[in-house]
């Protein structure tokens, strides 16, 4: 078996902004980040599809730790999107004032960009990762 989508496509794509994910054959689901199989019913006819990477925020949590290399980037915001294609997918929040968040960001519509965060003593090198701000 082999992954449809291996994780320096989809950083690679990232870094143009296009967010990949996976839609199944089967039962129509779609998964991102992607998967090796569908999280709905587990199968592996998939294929690839690009989605418009706008949602909602579902939740969210700030933290005032960072991972090593960037701990002057605290506070930050992680927050949980409901993508319009349905899979949730996480990234930090840049619009905002991490000091400033109240339950009010439940429910905004937010947009996709990304970012790319440096390699670490624990990954490959550096990587594109998802980041919303506020869509209009």
């Amino acid at each position: 078996m082999e992954y449809k989508i291996i994780f320096q496509d989809y950083s690679k794509a990232l870094k143009k902004d296009k967010l990949l994910g996976l839609k199944c054959n089967d039962c129509g689901t779609v998964t991102c980040p992607p998967m090796m199989v569908c999280q709905n019913c587990t199968s592996t006819n998939q294929e690839i599809v690009e989605l418009k990477g706008e949602g909602k925020v579902v939740t969210f949590t700030t933290s005032y730790i960072n991972s090593e290399g960037r701990e002057n980037e605290i506070p930050i915001t992680i927050v949980m999107v409901e993508l319009d294609e349905g899979p949730w997918i996480m990234g930090n929040l840049f619009d905002i004032d991490p000091r400033t968040i109240s339950m009010d960001l439940i429910g905004k519509r937010v947009k996709l960009g990304h970012k790319v965060f440096p390699g670490d003593k624990y990954s490959a090198g550096d990587s594109a990762r998802p980041v919303f701000s506020f869509a209009l």
